[in-house]
């Protein structure tokens, strides 16, 4: 789904309330950290034809992925990738605040012919560059061509994904050249499966694109709203409630959009105004929603549609990926739920008035909606068809599914243009569809080059030798190392190049058996580090995002974001040395004990979350004092590290410490 195509409904609360941003202020906010959103303007016949073209291209990627045709992988890879060339330099200017309708400059043509021709070419000699081989770089034409190709869809990459991954990039480029001959350099990273027709781009063509376009035909059929309706029933009336929606509508929308700032800026610009008139902090509030919204990326089933490259990446089912997500998941929202409940405490917060809420039995006659999602998930987990006929099925039930939709509404006398599936929207949906794979295919094909890189320098092993020296092959030492990594490398990366990239430099080095890491729990922790990048200082870009929607300080909003999402920075080192969270158990376990160990392992790990939280947000009945903030951190964490003993004395600190602050705020009281 493209993020930029979401209309956002303009709330009232936005235009009264003068401490948020107005519905014009979300839509520079989407201009500013939203690469996706800075495109080109397109009106009249052009705009006709662009949207045309768009429409033309989403449904040549389902057809191409349904129908597997072109046969042969290089050919179908190479027109898909020159597809995206023209699409994106059609879409993206070389600058941001390039806003004059119907302008492409010619250097722009250019570019574009340029960088679409070597990957048409390659696409139209596939057997006979398949029989030269390595000899192909002896032909001067064909390294021009491959280093056109590269360079083009480089400058697109800066143009609608960023600078970040690009310096990565860069860097690798130019130890690669240093070190490798240049013909084999050349070959590799671009007329091999090891470069720019990776895994990443493979797996993009095959099944996200077709994903991504289900994504936006499910937006339009008014889903993100039911979603935050449905959050309202469950939580809008307790302490804080504005805050819970937050935590509960972004976890359900952050799944689908693939987008953290994308979906802070959507979903926020209905709920941060709700917390702050609600009396939450603008930097706690924009914190809240960009919090939730990154760990929409590890929600369950779709996680930003990075299932699908971590299901190949690991050579497990897709339906395994998502249910070993579930319980790292629960744990994430959980600890971000329990901090915004603490501050409500804390501030004395009230939730919304019962009788501002929709009602749930209103709400339940609407509960079709999650049909497509119910769809694609049982048809994806129990196999009956393929995952790219699993997402084209469900497509068409959301086609039904909208048209449903139109009637009930005209029946319950609803004008709601936002939940209205029109024949416009179902074009809309297709032309988003294709534009959104714009950006992911760019990364995914810079991802390619980044493995491409350390795979023809050998650059794995170096870094797996350096992190086991320096760590001593200690697991804990090498995990929090491999943790700075992900993180730095994930700054500003989008969800699937992300793990792209994680899963190439840095899962090899837990994996190492000097490390001893399990291969599925190490993937895991990699793609949660490189995730959290979007909201840890110092480009945190959704919690920018959350931050220019709440008009609060960024770095505030970042440090908040940081610490309501500390078990994102727990969690995986549980699963990592205890994979039973992830649901890996040892050859021979039985049903009754596979019950009981996951039990244990979420009852502790929550017990020990909510000492963390308790301690960061310095109140529980009552405000905390240092000492005891010490001790429930100390206790959390002895409750979430694997063993008996660790887990009974942090039970008895954390309960210790409960206690006295339940008496202590009695005795206040009566007194």
């Amino acid at each position: 789904m493209d993020p930029k195509d979401k209309k956002v409904n303009p709330d009232p609360i936005l235009e009264e309330d003068s401490g948020t941003g107005s519905a014009a202020d979300v839509e520079a906010v989407m201009k500013k950290y939203d690469r996706e959103s800075n495109t080109r303007v397109w009106t009249g016949t052009p705009g006709l034809i662009i949207k045309i073209l768009g429409i033309l291209f989403s449904c040549y990627c389902i057809f191409s992925t349904l129908k597997g045709w072109p046969t042969l992988p290089e050919q179908k890879l190479n027109i898909f990738l020159a597809l995206i060339l023209i699409m994106g330099y059609l879409h993206y200017p070389i600058k941001k605040g390039m806003t004059k309708p119907n302008s492409l400059p010619i250097y722009d043509i250019l570019i574009m012919i340029v960088g679409a021709v070597p990957f048409l070419y390659f696409a139209y000699k596939a057997n006979y560059v398949i029989q030269q081989a390595s000899r192909i770089t002896k032909d001067p034409m064909m390294v021009v061509f491959a280093i056109l190709g590269v360079l083009a869809m480089m400058e697109l990459c800066r143009r609608s994904v960023g600078i970040p991954i690009l310096c990565v990039l860069g860097a690798l480029l130019v130890y690669t050249f240093a070190t490798t001959r240049f013909g084999k350099v050349i070959y590799d990273l671009f007329y091999t499966p090891s470069g720019v027709m990776g895994t990443p781009i493979n797996v993009c063509q095959k099944y996200i694109v077709v994903f991504i376009i289900f994504g936006a035909f499910l937006e339009r059929t008014g889903i993100s709203n039911f979603f935050i309706s449905l959050a309202n029933c469950v939580a809008g009336s307790s302490s804080g409630g504005p805050a819970k929606v937050a935590v509960i509508s972004s976890a359900l929308c952050g799944m689908v959009s693939g987008s953290s700032v994308g979906n802070t800026v959507t979903t926020g610009s209905v709920t941060i105004p709700m917390m702050k008139r609600t009396g939450y902090k603008g930097e706690f509030a924009g914190a809240v929603e960009a919090a939730a919204s990154t760990g929409g990326q590890i929600m369950p089933p779709i996680m930003g549609a990075a299932a699908f490259l971590m299901a190949e990446y690991m050579g497990i089912p897709y339906s395994h990926v998502a249910l070993k997500a579930i319980l790292p998941a629960v744990l994430y929202f959980t600890g971000i739920y329990i901090a915004v409940h603490l501050e409500a405490k804390k501030l004395g917060l009230k939730g919304i008035p019962k009788d501002e809420l929709p009602k749930f039995s209103k709400l339940l006659p609407k509960i079709y909606l999650l049909l497509p999602l119910v769809v694609l998930v049982v048809l994806v987990s129990t196999q009956i068809r393929t995952m790219q006929m699993s997402a084209a099925i469900a497509i068409m039930v959301t086609i039904v599914v909208g048209v449903i939709n139109n009637f009930v509404n005209k029946a319950a006398n609803i004008d709601d243009p936002a939940e209205q599936f029109t024949v416009a929207k179902f074009f809309d949906a297709l032309e988003a569809g294709g534009k959104s794979t714009v950006t992911v295919a760019v990364a995914c094909a810079m991802a390619g080059l980044v493995a491409g890189c350390i795979t023809t320098t050998g650059l794995a092993s170096t870094l797996i030798t350096t992190i086991v020296k320096v760590s001593g092959g200690q697991a804990i030492i090498a995990l929090f190392l491999t943790m700075i990594c992900c993180i730095v490398l994930g700054m500003g990366v989008p969800t699937t190049a992300n793990f792209c990239i994680m899963a190439s430099t840095c899962a090899p080095i837990l994996m190492d058996k000097r490390i001893g890491i399990m291969p599925v729990a190490a993937y895991f922790f990699v793609f949660y580090f490189g995730i959290v990048a979007d909201i840890t200082p110092p480009v945190a870009l959704a919690a920018y995002a959350g931050s220019a929607i709440a008009k609060a300080p960024p770095m505030k909003t970042a440090i908040n974001a940081t610490r309501l999402a500390i078990a994102a920075f727990v969690v995986p080192y549980i699963f990592a040395f205890s994979p039973v969270m992830l649901f890996e158990f040892e050859a021979g376990t039985s049903s009754t004990t596979m019950v009981i160990q996951s039990v244990l392992i979420v009852v502790t790990s929550l017990i020990g979350l909510f000492g963390i939280a308790s301690a960061l947000n310095g109140f529980l009945y009552r405000p905390i004092n240092p000492l005891f903030r010490v001790l429930l951190i100390a206790g959390g964490l002895g409750m979430m590290i694997p063993g008996n003993v660790s887990d009974l004395v942090g039970f008895v600190i954390v309960g210790g410490v409960v206690v006295l602050q339940r008496m202590g705020a009695k005795n206040g009281a009566a007194a």
